[in-house]
């Protein structure tokens, strides 16, 4: 399996080298140059724990790697050390449970050691960016964005890993106060956090920027662990089967609908490579809070900027610009990377471009999209607390908010749970009137430890700068 941009102006490389490579040279994304078809897998698979069905689903991207290594790696990301924080019992602990609240069905992606669905992918990808390291030699200084949770679970996949230094941005006062201490308080020298005095927008720039500088990417080695970096999207395709699997041997349906919150468009990405690949789902729900960019775009085929990004109670989908949305646009221009070269350029001159519906009236019958604002998320997450006694982080809320506008009698619908409620408490005390419903014991602990982080103004060449006097 060979990897290209979707700019089309790098050399096809194989699957480590994607990894390491995170941001294209060209600017552009690294995708697979097939996505293979595993329908005829479907039954084999049905019943795989979740490392089993991890290590049939990777190797079929990573001809690279051996086997025996991959399956190895595999059982470390998924063995007990990913449930340090999970206050399961052991021999009920899984990355990915399935509970069933009301008529819907919700997967929990939160059991990891951050308690949000982005370690399921980065704690993946710290183990192999450690394989990666311990084979070829040399340093790694990984530089990533977050709007939240990519940060903290980043930084709890590469602490104290040899030969890698970690340099996160967030937007400074613009991230929950967990957020921010999760990953301000881990004490490792390799980590980095840097606050930017600006959105979430201005970090991702700031990091495509100094990836795009390739003197400078070369000359720091620097990677990336936000959802540009291809084996983020690839370890998610995975939870869209396993979900997807268990709510089939519940229902006996053939097939499910999926409701993703999503704000860079990672998330959802990796679902529809999914059904690509023959998952049982017959549609993607896209749900978006306030920054309604991406529900606009499938409700009307305008991609277009608002005036501002909006602050809400779901801080990691307060974002303008989706990154992965570009992996999308080049399926859709039929893998003509010109033409995608072209609509990236005039959506950074004009902040704006446009895609034909079809004759169906429909931009892709793969997506139905809703938006939820706060009121909408405050109402979902009092309701289900009231009637189901199951309490909704404010992200998951939104998810759970678009899949009841979008309910259809024939299909079950399967909702993302993208984090812990503890995460959020504020929201929570907000939308159930009681402060007392989201607490977790390792969030309890952490936020009595101190913390250490660099504030910076919102300029690309502070953050170079800091990077080059961190590293000597």
């Amino acid at each position: 399996m060979k990897y290209i941009s979707t700019r089309g102006q790098v050399e096809a490389v194989d699957f480590q080298d994607a990894v390491l490579m995170g941001l294209a040279d060209d600017g552009g994304l690294m995708i697979p140059r097939a996505i293979p078809d595993a329908t005829d897998q479907l039954k084999a698979w049905a019943n795989l724990s979740y490392p089993g069905l991890a290590f049939e689903i990777l190797r079929r991207f990573t001809r690279d790697m051996p086997e025996h290594d991959l399956r190895l790696l595999i059982e470390k990301t998924y063995g007990p050390s990913y449930f340090i924080n999970d206050t399961e019992p052991e021999d009920k602990r899984d990355v990915a449970p399935v509970v069933q609240v009301g008529d819907l069905f919700v997967l929990e992606l939160w059991h990891g050691p951050t308690l949000a669905f982005k370690d399921v992918a980065l704690q993946l990808l710290g183990n192999l960016f450690e394989y990666i390291l311990e084979r070829r030699g040399g340093k790694l200084n990984i530089l990533g964005a977050t709007s939240g949770d990519t940060g903290s679970a980043a930084i709890y996949g590469c602490r104290g890993r040899r030969g890698i230094d970690i340099f996160v941005m967030h937007p400074h006062g613009r991230v929950s106060p967990i957020q921010e201490h999760q990953m301000t308080s881990v004490p490792d020298a390799n980590v980095h956090n840097i606050a930017v005095e600006g959105s979430f927008d201005d970090c991702q720039n700031i990091m495509k920027s100094l990836a795009g500088d390739l003197i400078f990417k070369r000359q720091y080695s620097l990677g990336a662990v936000n959802s540009v970096n291809w084996a983020r999207v690839l370890a998610q395709i995975v939870y869209y089967f396993y979900g997807a699997f268990n709510v089939l041997r519940r229902t006996g349906a053939k097939a499910v609908r999926v409701s993703v919150p999503t704000g860079n468009f990672g998330d959802v990405l990796a679902g529809w490579y999914a059904m690509k690949m023959g998952a049982p789902i017959r549609q993607l729900i896209l749900a978006t809070n306030e920054n309604d960019i991406l529900a606009r775009f499938y409700n009307t085929g305008e991609y277009s900027l608002g005036e501002k990004v909006v602050q809400t109670l779901s801080p990691s989908m307060d974002i303008q610009v989706a990154s992965n949305f570009e992996r999308y646009l080049y399926y859709r221009v039929g893998g003509n990377a010109r033409r995608l070269r072209e609509m990236m350029a005039e959506f950074s001159r004009t902040g704006s471009l446009r895609v034909k519906p079809g004759e169906n009236g429909l931009v892709d019958a793969d997506f139905a999209a809703a938006r939820a604002d706060t009121q909408q998320v405050l109402e979902t997450i009092e309701t289900y607390y009231k009637q189901h006694e199951y309490v909704f982080d404010p992200h998951t809320a939104c998810g759970v908010a678009a899949a009841e506008q979008l309910k259809d009698r024939d299909l079950p619908i399967l909702c993302l749970a993208t984090a812990h409620p503890a995460k959020f408490p504020a929201a929570i005390a907000q939308a159930t009137g009681r402060d007392d419903l989201a607490r977790h014991p390792a969030i309890d602990a952490m936020m009595h430890l101190p913390t250490r982080c660099k504030i910076l103004p919102n300029s690309k060449q502070a953050v170079r700068e800091y990077i080059i006097e961190t590293l000597g």
